[in-house]
């Protein structure tokens, strides 16, 4: 199997608050990977050093074998990010907003031009193609920034509650689009939905105090719970503050 991401004894200090401690794990091409958690676990503070957002105060993360912190240019062309609550840019219309960051991203003239169309349509974008992506609804928000996290065909993709704001119809095209495309990648997915996990993914890591305290298919987190439930399962797993 290829190997995509290497994360080595990863951690993260705030004053006196360990968000992440000493996490180290490995994800191949074509896992889909639910990162699960109750509030506070540090599965955004994870995400986003595996990013590159945010620096470690220990460990390495590798991209395809780059190091994150030698070359973080490389390593980071290889990651679509769709972070937590989707920044955008709220004045300018969809399509000049994906434009501009095809060409932060490096898309030569060719490639921007095919990819915006592939994400337009992967999206399903195009009827606010032309509007201000500050009179979007939270839902084609949420679509435009996981656009933008598919501009340049990257082999990880981290996405921090990708189906959250969406309405029945579009969680379910977007949960289907992400299994389709993760067929060819790695995708780790943060979520609170366990309708997102039982649908889409392939593996469970599960965080709490900022450790990963099970890691497995949803089978072996039953096994490992002895328990007959995901929920059940996380919240024996995280004495009861799974949410």
């Amino acid at each position: 199997m290829e190997k995509i991401l290497e994360v080595h004894a990863l951690y993260k200090q705030f004053a006196d608050i360990c968000a992440v401690d000493q996490v180290s794990f490995e994800a191949n091409k074509g896992e889909i990977i639910a990162l699960l958690g109750p509030n506070g676990a540090g599965k955004s503070t994870l995400m986003n050093m595996i990013a590159g957002y945010l620096a470690p105060n220990g460990g390495d993360v590798f991209v395809t074998g780059i190091n994150m912190e030698q070359n973080p240019i490389d390593a980071k062309s290889n990651i679509g990010f769709l972070a937590e609550g989707a920044p955008l840019y709220g004045d300018m219309s969809t399509a000049a907003f994906l434009d501009y960051m095809a060409d932060l991203k490096g898309l030569d003239k060719a490639q921007k031009k095919q990819r915006l169309l592939d994400v337009q349509e992967m999206a399903q974008i195009s009827t606010v193609w032309h509007k201000k992506i500050e009179t979007l609804s939270k839902g084609y928000q949420r679509r435009v920034g996981f656009a933008q996290s598919l501009l340049s065909d990257p082999p990880l993709l981290l996405l921090d509650e990708p189906t959250d704001g969406l309405d029945p119809n579009q969680k379910d095209h977007i949960r289907h689009l992400i299994k389709e495309l993760g067929k060819n990648k790695t995708i780790i997915i943060s979520t609170h939905l366990l309708d997102d996990v039982s649908e889409m993914c392939n593996r469970i890591m599960l965080m709490n105090k900022g450790c990963i305290v099970a890691d497995g298919t949803m089978q072996d987190i039953l096994q490992h719970s002895e328990k007959h439930s995901l929920e059940d399962a996380f919240r024996y797993l995280t004495g009861g503050q799974y949410a």
